[in-house]
C-alpha cells in the first residue's frame, strides 16, 4: 500500500472526529490531527481512534496546515488533507487503495450535505478539489478564506468523492461564516492594498477549476456594485441553475451561503472601508478595530 499521512485540522470537533478518522483508517499510514485549544474531548477521542495528535496555535487555515506539513519526515509518501466534518467515501478509498498515479496531485471530487440533505443543484457541488499530494511536492497558499492546495507538478484526477456533512446546528454555521465573512474581507483588501503576501491562481496549476472560479469571483464579481453583487449571484445559482430544485434544508443553503453570506462580505467590507476614511488608519489597523482580527501573526 502506499504510504499516505492524513492530516486533520480540529477544534472542538469532539461530533465529527471519529467518523472522520474511521473513515480513512483502511487506507491511512498515519493519521494526524492537529488540535488549536479543543474544549471538548476532541483530543481523547482521536487518540482513542489512533490518531497521533498535535497542539499548535491557531493563526489561520493555512498557517495551521503548513505547519503540520513541516512536522512530517521527507519520506517518499502522499498526504491527504481531509476536514474534521468530513468523510471519504467508500469508493474513493477503494480508488486510492488500488494505487496513485505518477503525478504530484490528485484531484477528488467534494460534495456538500447541509443539515443532513445533499446539495445537488445550484451548479456548486460536486466540485473538484486537490487533496492528495506527495509528501514534499504541495502546501497550502498563503490566502485568509478560500485556500486551495498548490503542487509544483502533474495533476490527475479520481472520480471518487469526499463528503462535507457537518452535523452541528445551524447557529454554529452562521456564527463559522461570520468569521468566514470577515476572514474574505481580510483577503479583499489585500488584493488591492498589498498588505500581505498572498498566492495568485497563477500558482494553482492543474486547478483550472479552482483557477477559473477564482478569476470570475476577483475580476467580474468583484468589481460589481458591493450589495448588488449578492443578489445577482443568488438568482444566477438559485434561478439559472436551479437551486430551487433542491429539497428544503439545501434550498436553505442556497439562500444563506449564496445570499445572505456574501451580502455580509460587503457589509463587513463596507464596515472597514469607512473605519479607514473616519480614522486614517491603514488596512491592517481597520481590519483589527472593525473586525477584530489581529494581522501581526499572519504577515510573514
Amino acid at each position: 500500500m502506499t504510504p499516505l499521512t492524513v492530516i486533520i485540522l480540529t477544534k472542538d470537533e469532539s461530533l465529527h472526529i471519529v467518523r472522520a478518522i474511521a473513515s480513512v483508517q483502511a487506507i491511512a499510514t498515519k493519521i494526524i490531527v492537529v488540535d488549536s485549544g479543543s474544549t471538548d474531548n476532541t483530543v481523547e477521542l482521536a487518540r482513542e481512534a489512533g490518531a497521533e495528535v498535535l497542539c499548535h496555535a491557531w493563526t489561520n487555515y493555512a498557517t495551521q496546515f503548513n505547519w503540520a506539513l513541516q512536522q512530517l519526515s521527507n519520506a517518499p509518501g502522499w498526504v491527504l488533507r481531509l476536514d474534521a466534518d468530513e468523510v471519504v467515501t467508500a469508493e474513493l478509498a477503494a480508488q486510492i487503495s488500488a494505487g496513485l498515479p505518477d503525478v504530484d496531485g490528485v484531484y477528488v471530487g467534494r460534495a456538500m450535505h447541509f443539515l443532513g440533505q445533499p446539495v445537488r443543484w445550484g451548479g456548486v457541488f460536486p466540485i473538484r478539489v486537490l487533496r492528495l499530494f506527495r509528501n514534499g511536492k504541495g502546501h497550502c497558499e498563503n490566502r485568509w478564506m478560500d485556500e486551495h492546495i498548490v503542487v509544483s507538478g502533474p495533476t490527475e484526477s479520481l472520480p471518487g468523492l469526499i463528503i462535507d456533512d457537518n452535523r452541528k446546528n445551524l447557529d454554529w454555521w452562521i456564527a463559522k461564516h461570520n468569521a468566514y465573512a470577515s476572514r474574505e474581507v481580510v483577503d479583499i483588501l489585500n488584493r488591492k492594498h498589498r498588505f500581505m503576501p498572498q498566492d495568485t491562481i497563477g500558482t494553482l496549476r492543474g486547478g483550472k477549476q479552482a483557477a477559473v472560479k477564482r478569476w470570475i469571483k476577483d475580476r467580474i464579481y468583484g468589481r460589481l456594485p458591493g450589495g448588488l453583487r449578492a443578489g445577482l449571484y443568488f438568482f444566477y445559482r438559485y434561478i439559472l441553475r436551479l437551486g430551487f430544485l433542491d429539497g428544503r434544508q439545501a434550498r436553505a443553503f442556497h439562500v444563506l451561503q449564496g445570499f445572505w453570506y456574501r451580502y455580509l462580505v460587503d457589509a463587513k467590507l463596507v464596515e472597514v472601508r469607512r473605519h479607514m476614511t473616519i480614522t486614517g488608519d491603514d488596512p491592517k489597523a481597520a481590519i483589527q478595530a472593525a473586525l477584530g482580527i489581529d494581522l501581526g501573526a499572519g504577515t510573514s
